[in-house]
């Protein structure tokens, strides 16, 4: 096998040319009211620290973390706290969140100066890290101040960033590659202080040759950071696919990338690391991608969190067609949203308006046993024999035929010719079998 890849994946439209070649835009006076949920990371919601009614200001933390794994929230503009009430988010849930009414003053705090971060020891730079909010912006939220506090910090080998953005349409990272390489460099930079015997990988698809070209050239007298140009394809920038290519180290579903010695950070969170270690700032903004046939203007938006999707998309220059179908996040692991007055979060990556839903017009038939879904499976399962079980609820079998290793990518269902929704049905089944263990 090669090397600098993995087995299987796919080779979908890339649809990058959109707003891949455009400056990131500053959007930084939200018209709208500011809403925080209060789950906008894996593990405990954050605890509300202020009450209705209170005034706070740009960068005032508004609810502290809920438990260990958790993450505080800051405010991202000036004004009242108007209420805290559910309010829905972009996976059609009804959320606990704040709800702060924007006086356009932007009257920020005095944020303080870290130490020099060669001074600071290693726990205070996982403090900094905590305290600044700053959770994994590239999947799930995982708090980052946990993923860089394993057990064993010095089994740390490697501490790879998720420089691939392999997911269509995505161009936030390429840009920050771009427009602040520097950035991503010392972030990554920082972390290698908390793993003494760890080396950092800069792991860059090779569809991107200048942010290769960038990145070498800002680590070529760095002995303990290298650039790594990867094989174009989905889904590279998968934790476990990026971990084998770049280290030929193998993970399954029931270990950590740190049980293989490896930490994985995508490019927005080191560069948040950066700015909440050296420069003292919270995680207040993030990269949002608005894009597809139906958008006027695809950009990349640099949105405070809290800001209403409604509102980029306006800003984009509103639609120059209806959309069938809007997506949060890419089109092979984002989900379908019906309603836009959502707010963006910490893990808000993309809005995807397409004009044409090619899901909810292909007729499934029935499985010719082509095999296709195999070849094309990172995890090495059989889908087409795993949606079997799933449609079936088997779960004995499904279990028995390994299917917690599915990583959901969607490569399946989007090579299968019967048209049959593989990944769905295996989501769904791994939704309910992880639901019963953490009852258990």
């Amino acid at each position: 096998m090669a090397r600098f890849t993995f087995r299987g994946g796919i080779h979908p439209y890339e649809g990058k040319e959109l707003s891949k070649d455009k400056p990131i835009r500053p959007y930084e006076e939200p018209k709208g009211d500011l809403v925080y949920p209060l789950s906008q990371h894996i593990g405990a919601p954050a605890s509300p620290v202020v009450e209705k009614g209170d005034h706070v200001l740009i960068g005032q933390k508004i609810a502290e973390a809920g438990g260990f794994v958790s993450s505080p929230i800051y405010a991202t503009v000036s004004g009242t706290v108007k209420a805290i009430e559910p309010r829905r988010v972009i996976t059609g849930d009804n959320v606990m969140s704040i709800v702060i009414e924007n006086d356009k003053e932007y009257e920020s705090v005095e944020f303080s100066q870290p130490k020099a971060v060669e001074v600071l020891l290693k726990e205070e730079i996982i403090n900094l890290i905590k305290e600044g909010g700053v959770v994994g912006m590239g999947g799930a939220g995982f708090p980052t101040h946990v993923k860089l506090s394993p057990k064993e910090p010095d089994k740390i080998d490697y501490v790879i960033a998720n420089c691939s953005e392999c997911e269509p349409y995505l161009t936030s990272d390429y840009r920050k590659m771009i427009e602040e390489p520097e950035k991503l460099v010392e972030g990554l930079s920082i972390i290698l202080r908390l793993f003494d015997n760890a080396r950092g990988i800069l792991a860059v698809e090779d569809n991107k040759p200048d942010c290769v070209q960038i990145l070498k050239k800002l680590t070529k007298d760095m002995e303990r950071i290298s650039v790594v140009a990867l094989k174009t394809k989905y889904p590279q920038g998968a934790e476990r696919q990026l971990i084998y290519a770049t280290t030929g180290r193998a993970i399954n579903s029931s270990m950590l990338p740190a049980d293989a010695g490896c930490v994985v950070n995508n490019v927005d969170t080191i560069i948040s690391i950066y700015n909440a270690v050296k420069l003292g700032r919270p995680l207040m903004h993030r990269i949002v991608t608005v894009t597809g046939d139906c958008i006027k203007d695809p950009v990349n938006f640099c949105v405070r969190i809290g800001t209403n999707y409604a509102e980029l998309i306006e800003e984009a220059g509103g639609f120059v067609k209806e959309p069938e179908k809007i997506v949060s996040g890419g089109p092979m692991m984002g989900f379908a949203i019906f309603d836009t007055n959502v707010p963006c979060t910490k893990t808000s990556s993309a809005l995807l308006c397409l004009s044409h839903d090619e899901v909810s017009h292909a007729n499934e038939t029935a499985c010719i046993n082509c095999g296709r879904c195999v070849e094309v499976c990172p995890g090495r399962v059989v889908p087409s024999r795993l949606a079997d079980y799933a449609q079936n609820k088997n779960r004995e079998a499904f279990e028995a035929n390994n299917g917690m290793e599915c990583c959901e990518c969607g490569c399946c269902s989007y090579i299968c010719p019967a048209k049959r929704q593989l990944t769905q049905s295996i989501k769904s089944m791994r939704r309910m079998i992880l639901a019963d263990r953490k009852k258990k």
